[in-house]
């Protein structure tokens, strides 16, 4: 049998630094557990646009509907920040996500036992948490029709509209429930079901994919605001939360800073199965290129490097190995190693980007 394929897509700023490390673990997974990966690579964002003149290549988009996974680091930086929209860094990302039909963003909110001392929360509210939420990516306010801004009598009026099928629902929720069984079984849907009628359709079509289909799973729901007060209130009353892409949007970020980085949260963007059985998947760090050090080594690799191991276990079926390196991941940081973001405590010695990947193949090694 071939190996499974995976097209990675370093971007801009620090993408290839921190995607630099990830195929060091990708390299120690294929000589010491057996898991080998056909990898290529290719351009996104900027450094496509300064090549081709457009931030996704129409061959690069072709090989990402063909590979199993991919892997991307981060699209753009203000070199592109006067571009015309269509060809700004970003358009690169949102193609892949729509045109591999990418409807399910799972974003984890993982505390590291390490770094609960870090969040800006109480220890005893984020020590241990581990939610997930999962954001409907394709559809709703952000592509909905009538969209623009238009002039009414003498002002501009500016419309996005939301907008979402029963189908649309049916499948995100389909892939909270399913997620949830391999967790701790248990879903919070939120939305603005008292003051929006695509809310009350949530509410209503997420409750009969429940009753019909995932009876044994535990449903609650709760309006989206009432969500953002819980998760900053007891975070760790949640385990999968399904929600709608624009309150998506805004939960996961804010659940972000639960634990302390954006430099530690990684991304999967799943679709429907392949004829192989392996969704489409997209997996990238949750945070942004950060122009203003790349270059320098201050980067922190381990967003990029728990994506890919998001893809061990949503792609390759691998979990324990998915198990393997997050753990050590918590290794490391348990050891007081902590790039420029993760300064600040007392007896932790600075590493860099590099340093950091150093010590969490060194991890790897000490697992087996």
């Amino acid at each position: 049998m071939s190996n499974p394929s995976l097209l990675i897509l370093p971007g801009d700023g620090i993408g290839p630094e921190v995607m630099a490390e990830v195929r060091k673990v990708i390299d120690w997974y294929g000589d010491k557990r057996g898991l080998k990966f056909d990898v290529s690579e290719d351009l996104v964002g900027g450094c496509a646009y300064d090549k081709h003149g457009t931030p996704l290549h129409d061959d690069t988009m072709a090989k990402a509907q063909e590979v199993d996974a991919v892997l991307l680091g981060a699209v753009g930086g203000p070199k592109y920040d006067n571009l015309d929209f269509s060809v700004k860094p970003e358009r690169g990302l949102l193609r892949l996500r729509k045109e591999m039909d990418l409807f399910s963003n799972l974003r984890p909110a993982q505390c590291f036992d390490a770094l609960a001392d870090f969040s800006s929360l109480k220890k005893d509210v984020v020590a241990g948490l581990d939610i997930m939420i999962i954001r409907e990516l394709t559809s709703g306010v952000y592509f909905g029709e009538p969209r623009g801004i238009i002039k009414e009598g003498n002002e501009r009026v500016g419309i996005n509209t939301q907008r979402y099928t029963e189908s649309e629902i049916a499948r995100v929720a389909r892939s909270a429930f399913e997620l949830a069984k391999k967790r701790g079984n248990k879903v919070c849907s939120m939305e603005k079901a008292n003051v929006m009628e695509s809310g009350i359709l949530w509410r209503d079509v997420v409750q009969e994919i429940h009753d019909a289909e995932y009876p044994e799973v535990e449903l609650s729901h709760m309006y989206a605001d009432a969500g953002a007060m819980q998760l900053t209130r007891w975070p760790k009353q949640f385990d999968v939360i399904v929600t709608d892409n624009l309150f998506g949007d805004l939960l996961s970020d804010l659940a972000a800073m639960l634990t302390g980085s954006l430099g530690m949260l990684p991304s999967a963007s799943l679709g429907l199965p392949m004829a192989n059985g392996r969704p489409k998947a997209l997996y990238e760090p949750v945070h942004g290129s950060a122009p203003d050090i790349a270059g320098t080594g201050k980067a922190n690799p381990i967003a990029c490097i728990l994506s890919f191991a998001m893809a061990l276990r949503y792609s390759f079926d691998e979990g324990a190995e998915a198990d393997r390196l997050e753990q050590a991941v918590n290794a490391v940081l348990a050891k007081g190693l902590r790039t420029a973001d993760l300064l600040g405590e007392e007896g932790v010695q600075p590493v860099s980007t590099a340093e950091m990947g150093d010590a969490i193949v060194v991890a790897l090694e000490e697992s087996l």
